[in-house]
Formats: structure tokens, sequence, C-alpha cells
């Protein structure tokens, strides 16, 4: 324990800021992934952490992902990539309004 707490006489909580999920939310509302975090806390409660990582990568893949997006930003690249492939090929043309192309206003 410090023997001067800096942090209470400033009014900061850097140890908040250090987990996303226990920062207080606006509203009082629960952070976006803080049901995939709590799965993945109460999944590997009394575990212990050896049987926790085996027992539980799913439960952690999910909390990574909700965090991190690295799944869903793969995902979208492929598609892009695709995309512009097809538009290399001639196979697609994107719409108006994808190209930067307005339509006249009155």
């Amino acid at each position: 324990m410090p023997f001067w707490g800096l942090q209470k006489q400033l009014g900061i909580d850097v140890d908040s800021w250090l987990v996303r999920q226990s920062m207080p939310q606006p509203h009082g509302q629960a952070a976006i992934c803080h049901a995939f975090e709590r799965e993945w806390v109460e999944c590997g409660h009394g575990l212990g952490q050896t049987r926790a990582r085996r027992e539980c990568q799913l439960e952690y893949e999910d909390f990574m992902e909700c965090m991190k997006r690295t799944k869903l930003a793969k995902r979208l690249r492929i598609i892009l990539e695709q995309r512009d492939r097809m538009i290399k090929q001639g196979k697609y043309t994107p719409p108006d309004y994808h190209m930067d192309k307005e339509e006249p206003r009155p």
C-alpha cells in the first residue's frame, strides 16, 4: 500500500484505465465486451491458470475478437480484395454513390 495516495488526492484511477471493461460507462450501461469478459472470467474461475487456458480458449477468443476485431478486419480485407479483383475483370461495376459521384441536388 503506498504511503501517499496520489491517485486519490488527484481524483484519478489509473488502474481502471488499464482494463477497458472496468471503466465507468456513460449512463451506467455495461461496456461493449463486458458479457464476453464475464463469460471468460466465470469459465476460468477456480480452475487454475493451466487448466483454464485449455478449457476456456473459446471464451477467451470471443473476448479478444470483441476487443480487437481482428477476424472482422481480416474478413473485410478479403471482401475488398475480391471487389477490386472483380472490378479489374469487368464483372462488377460499383454504384455511382460508391465512387464519390453524387446525384445533382436541386
